[in-house]
């Protein structure tokens, strides 16, 4: 993917579940290989729901070391090599919807309600830490976010599995594009939001762009940004509408049950 984009990249093999996974080396490795990290986007997950007293401890503490201490590691470091070179930086820590407090009584009977504890607890932590951190390195430039998907992300495992209608689902190219979208916001004014991908990008007027970053997103081009879609010369498309991010988050988990291929 970076070839046909025009750029270059790295792949390092890691554990993010273990103390000796290599995580610890992570940022260093990055830096030995490619030059200094500037910007930090804690992408992967362990997710799954169920009933709170069903839960085993050691996979308990598995999805807490992936979704929790694995990102304020790699944060860590990240802050300690941009604050070396007296630089200013970007972190994104993707999260998700389950991450918001059930509202009750009475609640309602859905997935991340009734059994989220142990996946939306550590999603909630992860937007927590993100916003004390964002304050602590405001003043050096360096920004921290939490970035969730609006509605079900589109991988491959959760297309096939058929779980969703394809009106739940929200392509790849938003979620990317909203993560672009804050690696060029100003630091010193966006830091320390909770955000939603597709409410950022209308927030801040932006159309979405493929994965390789040259064309458009089909449909999803608006205004001034349409003429320049060389791809798609038919008149122009309405917008495309995802239902809220409390009921997609809802739908999906309420369909996937506890299989822990349901992570956002």
């Amino acid at each position: 993917m970076w070839n046909r984009a025009g750029s270059s990249g790295a792949i390092f093999r890691c554990d993010l579940s273990l103390d000796d996974g290599g995580r610890d080396t992570l940022v260093a490795r990055t830096e030995q290989a490619l030059g200094p990290v500037d910007i930090l986007v804690n992408n992967s997950a362990a997710g799954g729901y169920k009933p709170f007293t069903e839960w085993e401890l050691g996979a308990i503490r598995r999805m807490q070391e992936v979704n929790v201490w694995a990102p304020w590691i790699l944060a860590q470091d990240t802050v300690a090599s941009l604050r070396a070179r007296n630089v200013g930086g970007t972190i994104i820590n993707i999260s998700s919807a389950s991450a918001v407090v059930p509202q009750g009584p009475v609640f309602l009977n859905t997935a991340p309600s009734r059994a989220g504890a142990a996946y939306g607890g550590t999603k909630a932590m992860l937007d927590r830490m993100t916003i004390s951190l964002a304050h602590e390195v405001m003043a050096e430039g360096i920004s921290a976010n939490a970035l969730s998907p609006q509605a079900a992300a589109a991988t491959p495992a959760l297309v096939a599995s058929n779980w969703l209608d394809d009106a739940y689902f929200e392509p790849l190219d938003t979620l990317a594009e909203a993560a672009v979208a804050l690696c060029t916001a100003d630091a010193r004014v966006c830091t320390g939001r909770i955000l939603l991908s597709l409410q950022y990008l209308i927030e801040r007027g932006l159309p979405v762009h493929d994965l390789t970053g040259r064309a458009f997103a089909r449909g999803m081009a608006t205004g001034r940004h349409r003429a320049e879609d060389r791809r798609d010369a038919r008149p122009a498309e309405p917008r495309v509408t995802l239902p809220t991010p409390q009921e997609a988050t809802e739908d999906q988990a309420e369909r996937a049950g506890t299989d822990e291929r349901d992570e956002q």
